[in-house]
């Protein structure tokens, strides 16, 4: 069960991509503001396949692009159960025959038996899929606890909502990312964000990767069951998600973007797995003085932008 995505509403608009070395200056400067030791350098991507990484592709070069599909107008106030995607048809929609996916979504409802986190980390090359994601789901019976499990080859869906990077997978230049130790109280990937905007202003942006909580703990959000009673705002939205406090080390990956180039996009969306059993949608470390991140990123040269919901709204975007 999921909708063809190429019978679906499919808008792109370009990005801007300036020079990563310039970037990354950029983001040295921004990132030592708000942490005791920050470096960014522009160097060849390591074989993401391997500890501590583990996602599906090496790298995260060859035609980078963010893809948007649905939205939270699809979950909140109430679901619609109908908008179930399947990531296996992305290479037909951007006419290629082999791409790697990672990032941020809702997982495929359908096989959970319940709504539920997608930590997406998946490639498909000439129809084979090797899958590499994750889901996180609310335990029904007490509500309290979570569960994580990896998702097999043949379940590549996900529902209502996804910020994801795509890519050929190769092994280009990319943004390394490493710090330690916070001394504000903002979340590592809005840091970032605010960097890159204080720089180039209203110039749309977009980033994609992975990052590694090397060290620390962190508040996540799982979601529950698809609430009966409509959810109409921020507050209502805290009150029906379950929040737990999840420890290093976990990978997250995921987007975000500098501004809006008119798609209606939600600007940053990451989602993190651990091996040891935990994966949910990130907020921000808890352990500030002993954080440490260390992250891998690239810029999107184009985003497009899948089912856009005809009737939106902006709240359920954290």
């Amino acid at each position: 069960m999921s909708l063809p995505l190429k019978s679906l509403l499919f808008e792109k608009a370009d990005l801007v991509c300036p020079p990563l070395e310039e970037v990354a200056k950029v983001l040295e400067k921004g990132l030592s503001a708000s942490f005791k030791s920050a470096t960014v350098e522009v160097v060849d991507c390591p074989d993401l396949t391997q500890e501590p990484f583990h996602l599906t592709s090496k790298g995260l070069g060859g035609s980078p692009s963010l893809l948007e599909i649905g939205g939270p107008p699809y979950l909140l106030p109430l679901v619609k159960r109908d908008k179930v995607y399947d990531l296996k048809e992305v290479p037909e929609l951007l006419g290629s025959k082999s791409v790697a996916v990672i990032g941020a979504g809702a997982g495929p409802w359908p096989y959970a038996g319940t709504n539920c986190e997608g930590v997406f980390n998946l490639s498909i090359n000439n129809g084979k899929v090797t899958n590499g994601s994750r889901i996180g789901k609310v335990d029904p019976a007490t509500g309290t606890k979570h569960h994580a499990e990896i998702l097999p080859d043949n379940e590549t869906r996900c529902a209502l909502l996804a910020n994801l990077f795509c890519s050929e997978g190769k092994t280009d230049k990319v943004l390394k990312v490493h710090c330690k130790g916070r001394t504000d109280d903002m979340d590592f990937i809005t840091t970032v964000k605010l960097a890159i905007h204080a720089k180039y202003k209203d110039q749309p942006i977009g980033f994609g990767g992975a990052f590694l909580l090397k060290e620390g703990k962190v508040k996540q959000h799982v979601m529950p069951d698809f609430s009966k009673t409509p959810i109409n705002s921020d507050e209502d939205l805290n009150k029906w998600l379950k929040f737990f406090e999840m420890s290093a080390p976990l990978v997250a990956v995921g987007t975000f973007a500098t501004c809006d180039p008119g798609l209606d996009l939600r600007l940053q969306h990451f989602h993190s797995f651990g091996l040891h059993g935990e994966a949910g949608h990130y907020h921000y470390d808890t352990t500030p003085e002993t954080v440490e991140y260390l992250g891998y990123f690239s810029l999107a040269k184009v985003v497009y932008r899948l089912d856009r919901p005809a009737e939106t709204h902006q709240f359920g975007r954290d």
